[in-house]
């Protein structure tokens, strides 16, 4: 019995120091098309949920994007964050 609570102990101090040393939620993200070098598909909020194979990206970065033409997501809505509408 006291080893399985000790094993229970170590694996929630693991997980308490996985959690601690994850890297922070980028503000912005944009997602990249399908396939090697694909253009970016759409920006994301940081931490939106609908993003996939999405990199972090600087505010400024995030606004060109949208400027330049790339979809606004239609769930966390960057543009909306960023004062820019469609």
């Amino acid at each position: 019995m006291d080893a399985a609570i000790a094993a229970a102990e170590q694996r929630a101090a693991e997980q308490q120091r996985g959690e601690e040393q994850r890297p922070p939620t980028p503000d912005w993200m944009v997602e990249r098309g399908i396939g090697q070098g694909a253009p970016p598909a759409e920006v994301h909020v940081g931490g939106c949920h609908m993003a996939q194979n999405a990199c972090g990206v600087t505010r400024e970065q995030a606004l060109q994007a949208l400027v330049a033409g790339v979809r606004a997501c239609i769930h966390c809505r960057p543009d909306t964050e960023l004062g820019i509408l469609d």
